[in-house]
């Protein structure tokens, strides 16, 4: 506010100097002095005349007719003292001018200016550290919508100052994103994206900003940055999330339930979220068109490959979901083309093989994986194979191809 003041301060200078410099400057054409020339010039100019005339024997009384004319010239003198009243009305215009502007100037800031919500503006700009703090704080404490708003206006004062300030464009992304605001979420994004965009964490919000908007294009891109981030070395598990959320939308279920398997191995399922991505699995089998009555006794598997296997595109994949106990009789099984890996694969009563026993029936499993390689199932040479751990029937499973026969 020190710099408020002082500002106002040189403005209302500035300002006063304009009004009093027209006032007191020396006018171009002094009116009193030209008047005294012209009296001069008319008194020498008559005279001239009166001697003339009087040469001429037209004047009998000449001096006093001089005597006038120079009464004429005295009375035409301004006298001092209006002059000097003169000069104090005109410090009294200049003062009262000065005074009068200033009153009206900080008056009608007053009134008009928004004072109040200048000093709102600043104090909330002060209190940028504790609020990012509390946003950030391992306890994760909740904002109110109060202080959401606060921070959303200091971050957007601080980035007009420091535009390139990537941490700031992702704060205000996502606190956009938690408000739905798909405009403010994209545009900043995209900020902190062109000033660090090799930033995983940036990456991550660019893609889910643009996961809202409408425009097909922006979905398209999305995708692809999720794409690059599921290939790395380490995947967040918001990646999966936005993918499987993606899937999900444009009804490819199969997609959809691969996703949803793959965080679900990854958290385990003593994690409070486990059994609401199993919810999730289930609604996707629902949409899928299996019974309802045997959703949650159906098999979820997701199967990937170790780097070391190789296979001809016409080989086929064949999975079979045995008893605990690892008998060899599968309980059920399945036969797909080989695709591409890592991929999902449902499996429920309709692809039980034994004659009095459903895949329902089972308490627990375990689930075998094989890459057929010259398309007899009876022959198993040079083919590859994986088999996951025993898991309760309803579980998502996740095993690797790694072994060889």
């Amino acid at each position: 506010m020190m710099m408020f003041w002082l500002a106002t301060l040189a403005l209302i200078l500035l300002s006063s100097i304009f009004i009093i410099w027209p006032l007191l400057r020396k006018k171009e054409f002094d009116d009193a002095a030209r008047r005294d020339e012209l009296n001069k010039a008319f008194y020498k100019d008559r005279l001239s005349e009166l001697e003339e005339e009087a040469e001429e024997g037209l004047v009998e009384n000449q001096q006093e007719l001089i005597s006038d004319l120079k009464q004429t010239l005295l009375d035409d003198i301004p006298n001092e003292r209006a002059t000097a009243q003169t000069h104090v009305s005109l410090r009294v215009v200049v003062v009262a001018s000065v005074v009068l502007m200033t009153a009206l100037s900080y008056g009608l800031y007053y009134k008009f200016g928004a004072v109040s919500k200048v000093e709102s503006w600043q104090q909330v700009n002060n209190n940028l550290p504790a609020l990012t703090k509390k946003l950030m704080s391992p306890e994760g404490q909740a904002l109110t919508e109060d202080e959401m708003q606060d921070l959303t206006l200091a971050l957007r004062t601080r980035l007009h100052y420091e535009p390139s300030d990537s941490t700031g464009w992702l704060l205000l992304g996502r606190i956009a994103l938690a408000n739905r605001d798909a405009a403010t979420a994209i545009g900043a994004m995209k900020k902190a994206y062109a000033i660090e965009p090799q930033d995983t964490d940036i990456q991550l919000g660019y893609a889910q900003s643009l996961m809202l908007s409408s425009d097909e294009s922006d979905q398209n891109r999305a995708r692809r940055i999720l794409g690059k981030l599921i290939q790395q070395d380490y995947v967040d598990l918001r990646v999966f999330s936005l993918l499987a959320f993606d899937a999900f939308e444009r009804k490819d279920y199969r997609a959809a339930i691969k996703y949803w398997a793959t965080m679900q191995q990854m958290i385990g399922p003593e994690d409070s979220r486990y059994t609401m991505l199993q919810r999730s699995i289930e609604n996707a089998q629902k949409k899928m068109g299996l019974d309802t009555k045997t959703v949650g006794k159906t098999v979820a598997i997701t199967i990937t490959l170790a780097p070391e296997v190789t296979a001809p595109k016409d080989a086929s994949l064949i999975v079979s979901i045995h008893r605990a106990d690892g008998g060899p009789m599968p309980v059920a099984a399945a036969r797909y083309p080989l695709g591409s890996f890592p991929r999902t694969v449902v499996i429920d009563d309709r692809n039980s093989m034994m004659q009095g026993q459903q895949l329902s029936d089972l308490s627990e499993l375990m689930v075998r994986a094989r890459i057929d390689v010259d398309g007899n199932v009876a022959t198993k040479e040079n083919d590859w194979f994986g088999e996951s751990s025993v898991v309760k029937l309803g579980e998502a499973v996740a095993l690797t191809i790694d072994k060889r026969y």
